[in-house]
């Protein structure tokens, strides 16, 4: 006989997971007390929101499903946030929940929560599961929806009666087949001919890079294209990496918060190729422009995200990687000097001069500054405001990655993020950069990065306020600032040292650079506090 709860932790096994982020409860200890048997990792967050970003984080980093796992009632309830983020990102997350008994389910008792109901409209799905025998076809089935297709997050809800309960034996499937699940993955072969004739034809062509090309692992394939075609690349924040910084063919990052060379390339281009993008209103806030003058190619897994925001001419739906190979095998196409002039001369005329305050740190310089210095391979994980804006415009990435909430924004995500990253990939220098305000959400887990001894690198944009809103009602509001001055801020040295964890403050970038070279030497963690002047901009 095998318990619910060991199945359970088998399918895990079986999924060759390793690792997981999670809170106890009582409803969750029956999976707990096996797992604690065995050697897959559960590592302790500090609160159950994070274990949903720390997964998110391992997710990323090392291309697989992460997974969190929370107690019923409001540690489910905590989770919601995390859940969320990573369904706006399409990061592919297993949640496991426990909930109440079956036989009680409906009647409001003790740390009841529909959570199934609450999480419906972000998680690609969910299970109530109410038979223990069906636990091994309910995770095969939920590991395959989250990493397929679009990939995204899948809840899995189980009463602690069905954790507790016995059947004969454990079998675990070795196919799945979800009716009315097929993602379409190879992508048309009519259109894509159809594409390589529109990219023959352009003058002004720009490819626009999303997340969707890092998800898929296509970042090889479109470096490829890039080098073969001499096509510009754009990306949207998700898409950060997908060449490296440096690269004379990569005009950066665009949008209401970009660069403004990339928005006037993709507003003068003739054929926007969209990969993986669904260009939001923070990436394109007026698509029709964009589309009066110019062909759209968008490819995508997911067919529901083409045309959505910007009107195309050719849509291919198909996972990036396949699609990126079969355009390479026929394209025969050079995008013209003088397009590519034209793009650098834009380069050189909107360079930013960012403004320095004395006795302070500048944000912009010194993240160019700290992201050189760190490994080729290096992880970046940006929080939410201000100090995303100046990591996205910023760093200079070469093989590495940008891990930062970009369609939820959701602040509190660099850290424990980076927690994630950490364990998924330990030999890489993994640095979160978050803001005082972002940073008091989750600095909870200064307490799991030392218990785990975690050499993440954590650097604190101490300003004082909360920085992108109160730069907001500068510009809005008549520089009314309603409840967005942080006046009581605590020392982030000694709190960090108080979990024995290195801590230095600096207040200019020689101090910050000199820190920032003596962090990334150390085998420890270590917390930066950058202190910066409160109007320094987002631009």
């Amino acid at each position: 006989m095998i318990s619910g709860a060991e199945i359970m932790v088998k399918c895990l096994q079986q999924e060759g997971v390793t690792t997981l982020f999670g809170y106890p409860g009582a409803v969750i200890c029956p999976f707990f007390d096996y797992l604690y048997k065995t050697d897959i990792k559960a590592v302790l967050v500090r609160q159950e929101q994070n274990a949903a970003h720390s997964a998110s984080g391992y997710a990323r980093a090392k291309s697989t499903v992460g997974v969190c796992v929370a107690t019923s009632g409001p540690g489910a309830l905590n989770m919601i946030t995390g859940i969320a983020t990573a369904y706006m990102d399409s990061i592919p997350l297993v949640c496991i929940t426990g909930q109440v008994r079956s036989d009680v389910l409906g009647r409001d008792v003790f740390q009841e929560a529909d959570i199934t109901g609450a999480c419906e409209s972000f998680v690609k799905h969910s299970y109530l599961v109410k038979d223990t025998a069906q636990l091994p076809r309910i995770f095969k089935e939920a590991f395959h929806i989250a990493s397929t297709g679009r990939p995204g997050p899948v809840l899995i809800d189980v009463p602690v009666d069905v954790q507790t309960a016995e059947i004969e034996e454990f079998v675990y499937p070795e196919k799945v087949n979800i009716i009315g699940y097929k993602p379409s993955v190879h992508g048309h072969p009519m259109q894509i001919k159809r594409a390589l004739e529109m990219i023959s034809q352009s003058k002004r062509p720009v490819i626009c890079a999303g997340g969707g090309v890092l998800t898929s692992g296509a970042k090889p394939k479109l470096r490829e294209f890039v080098s073969k075609t001499g096509i510009p690349v754009v990306s949207t924040m998700m898409g950060i990496g997908v060449m490296p910084s440096d690269d004379p063919l990569y005009v950066g990052m665009l949008g209401s918060h970009g660069k403004k060379e990339a928005n006037i390339t993709v507003h003068n281009a003739d054929l926007v190729i969209l990969c993986g993008a669904r260009v939001g209103d923070r990436a394109v806030a007026s698509p029709d422009q964009v589309v009066e003058h110019a062909n759209v190619i968008h490819i995508d897994i997911d067919p529901a995200e083409i045309g959505k925001n910007m009107k195309t001419s050719i849509p291919i739906v198909g996972d990036m990687k396949n699609v990126l190979t079969k355009l390479l095998a026929d394209v025969d196409y050079t995008a013209p000097a003088e397009w590519l002039e034209q793009i650098n001369n834009w380069k050189s005329e909107y360079a930013a001069v960012p403004q320095v305050f004395e006795g302070y740190v500048e944000p912009k310089s010194f993240i160019a500054k700290l992201s050189g210095m760190m490994h080729p391979k290096a992880i970046m994980c940006a929080d939410v405001g201000q100090n995303q804006i100046w990591c996205a415009n910023n760093c200079r990435l070469r093989d590495g990655r940008f891990f930062t909430s970009g369609g939820m924004g959701t602040m509190g995500y660099s850290v424990p993020a980076a927690v994630g990253a950490k364990l998924a990939r330990p030999s890489r220098d993994v640095v979160a950069v978050c803001g005082d305000g972002s940073f008091q959400m989750s600095l909870n887990e200064l307490a799991t990065i030392a218990t785990e001894g975690l050499n993440v690198k954590i650097i604190v944009m101490r300003n004082t306020v909360l920085g992108m809103v109160h730069e907001l009602q500068d510009v809005h509001y008549g520089s009314r600032y309603a409840i967005t001055e942080l006046s009581t801020v605590p020392d982030f040295v000694k709190l960090a040292e108080s979990y024995g964890i290195d801590a230095a403050m600096a207040d200019s970038n020689e101090q910050a650079e000199r820190l920032a070279k003596e962090m990334l030497k150390s085998d420890k963690p270590f917390v930066l506090v950058c202190n910066v002047h409160p109007k320094t901009s987002s631009r």
